[in-house]
């Protein structure tokens, strides 16, 4: 079984298979994170750990039924609506695509209006109010929607079904090991994770439009989510810059009405 590692092209398959992996699954963190963050605070490492076990398994289950990942692109029925030219081909990957968009777009609308309506949970030092069942069970419906992004990918880059396997293994070890790390950042600036947020609303749209057979490059998308952040970051060590010389003359200005009082 291991007989295929002897190949330097192999290694370099699995390299490139498992830098794909972890690109792949920020989406998956930053979602985790998000969902995570409405857990009191003593659970949120466990859901968060759970949570990406979860998306560990369901890959590697996924891998093992990889014949109905490949033929999950043939057609269930066909519809032909009026208002198009070509019978329109129904298959399962546009479901779960169709599916996995919906909820991305309203969990994440639902999310943004809670930070901008005040309904937040999660305000106190205790954390969220939310169970674990019901923010697995989230976790759990989003992983399989990733877990077939994902699959689909390996398949198309990769033949052997253990470098599949190991590449996988060891992305999800690396964003095991980062996961606290981004969580607590998304959590811990506001402007953040409002930008997270959209883009899950982003990634929501990008699945329901390849349900409906429509290609979104995913090049532009990871361009734009990276575009954001370098701007946010900018944002963040300028008001970190700006912050302390307000307070200065904020100082500054109590000093004189003091004076001026006296």
């Amino acid at each position: 079984m291991f007989d295929v590692f002897s190949s330097p092209d192999v290694w370099l398959s699995l390299l490139t298979l498992t830098f794909m992996e972890i690109v792949l699954g920020i989406d998956n963190i930053v979602f985790i994170s998000i969902v995570v963050s409405r857990l009191p605070k003593d659970q949120q490492a466990r859901g968060r750990t759970i949570g990406l076990i979860l998306a560990l398994v369901f890959r590697i289950i996924l891998l093992m039924f990889i014949s109905f990942i490949v033929n999950a692109n043939q057609p269930l029925f066909t519809l032909e609506p009026f208002w198009m030219d070509e019978p329109f081909h129904v298959s399962w990957r546009d479901i779960i695509l169709f599916g996995g968009g919906l909820f991305l777009l309203a969990k994440s609308t639902t999310e943004i209006h809670n930070k901008l309506e005040g309904e937040e949970e999660g305000h106190g030092a205790a954390g969220g109010s939310a169970t674990m069942a019901k923010v697995l069970v989230q976790i759990i419906l989003v992983d399989i929607v990733f877990s077939f992004d994902s699959i689909l990918t390996a398949v198309g880059m990769v033949d052997h079904l253990i470098v599949m396997v190991i590449a996988v293994i060891l992305s999800m070890g690396i964003m095991l090991a980062f996961a606290r790390v981004i969580s607590d950042f998304v959590n811990n600036h506001p402007t953040v994770k409002m930008l997270a947020l959209s883009f899950l609303i982003l990634i929501g749209v990008m699945l329901v439009v390849e349900a409906f057979h429509g290609e979104i490059p995913k090049g532009y998308i990871y361009f734009a989510m990276f575009f954001s952040l370098l701007v946010e970051f900018l944002n963040m060590k300028l008001r970190k810059k700006v912050e302390p010389v307000q307070l200065r003359q904020s100082e500054i200005k109590t000093e004189d009405i003091t004076v001026q009082g006296r």
